[in-house]
């Protein structure tokens, strides 16, 4: 039988160092902790599925209840607070709570209502002083307050894909620049250059490509500001793979699947500006089978992606306002529609 149980609850939109605290002084003082979460997407696009594996990813022990028809009215009049108190109860299915915790005044009465000791942490908020308000406005300013694998989930992580030439690495870098920002520089060039014989990489060279890309790609998307840039994904070490040995290795086409879903912009250079001629790269006849081949992979895995055109200006330009008006977690064809 549990003695202490206790209970706490938010939007964690998103999570920040001030919830965690409450949530971490629960765990230390309880025998077993929930943590109730609310959908408001009046509040947050930060979808609650999200929200709620942060949790659980931090805190496995913690029972999670997701408040998918939570009230959306907050405030201090009894109307509202009436209607918070019978949701929680509803929700808790006769589980009995003997410690509420929080940070906030709504900390009184839901106590009362639950028949549980009142645990206020750090109201004052001298340990943490921010706000979920606060940190919503600008998480990148308030960076610090944020665990590191959640301001790595709202960092917008935006793909230049494209065949050899087409500028992927110059848009990347350049954008960076004007974002003060970070950029992934394509890893398989500088594994090529280190590890091509006759121009060829192994089946094996080719996984290692990918995963390296990956593994550099996430530290570099948890140090960002708001977006980071880069330089192709495991798309393009496919259709290399293919290209030089006419199959994939299972951990590549893998990858390649998890790229799907990945990056929250993609953008395809064309071949529309002039071939930069160099000694590892095959010909510009080449280049344009190889975009193709880009184009139409990217097709059949139904991934949406604008296409670049023009002078480098024009390219940065188009990239530039695609950001004004791109919201992350929002629905990507609205954007597109915006557009048009």
């Amino acid at each position: 039988m549990v003695s202490k149980r206790g209970l706490t609850l938010g939007k964690y939109a998103p999570l920040h160092k001030g919830h965690q605290l409450v949530i971490e002084t629960a765990l230390a003082e309880m025998d077993e902790v929930l943590v109730m979460v609310y959908d408001c997407p009046e509040v947050t696009a930060i979808p609650l599925t999200v929200r709620v594996n942060w949790l659980r990813k931090l805190y496995p022990t913690i029972e999670v209840i997701e408040a998918w028809d939570g009230p959306t009215e907050v405030g201090d009049t009894p109307e509202i607070k009436k209607k918070h108190e019978e949701y929680i109860l509803q929700k808790l299915e006769s589980k009995k709570i003997t410690h509420f915790y929080c940070s906030e005044f709504y900390g009184e009465h839901v106590s009362l209502a639950l028949g549980a000791v009142n645990r206020l942490v750090d109201s004052d908020r001298q340990i943490f002083p921010i706000s979920g308000t606060q940190v919503r406005q600008n998480p990148y300013t308030f960076k610090d307050y944020l665990h590191p694998d959640i301001y790595r989930d709202l960092i917008t992580n935006v793909v230049f894909l494209g065949a050899p030439s087409t500028g992927k690495t110059t848009i990347a870098s350049q954008l960076a620049k004007e974002y003060n920002t970070l950029w992934m520089p394509e890893y398989g060039r500088e594994y090529w250059e280190k590890h091509q014989i006759e121009r060829r990489l192994s089946l094996s060279q080719l996984v290692e490509i990918a995963q390296g890309h990956l593994e550099r790609e996430e530290i570099l998307l948890s140090q960002a500001n708001q977006y980071l840039f880069t330089d192709t994904n495991a798309l393009t070490t496919y259709q290399f793979s293919l290209y030089y040995h006419k199959t994939v290795a299972p951990e590549l086409a893998q990858l390649t699947h998890q790229a799907i879903s990945r990056y929250d912009l993609v953008f395809l250079c064309d071949v529309d500006i002039p071939y930069d001629c160099t000694w590892y790269r095959s010909g510009e006849t080449n280049r344009n089978i190889f975009q193709k081949q880009i184009h139409n992979d990217l097709i059949l895995r139904k991934i949406p992606f604008f296409t670049l055109h023009g002078n480098l200006n024009t390219r940065i330009n188009f990239v530039k306002n695609v950001l004004s008006r791109y919201q992350k977690y929002h629905n990507l064809l609205d954007l597109f529609v915006k557009l048009t």
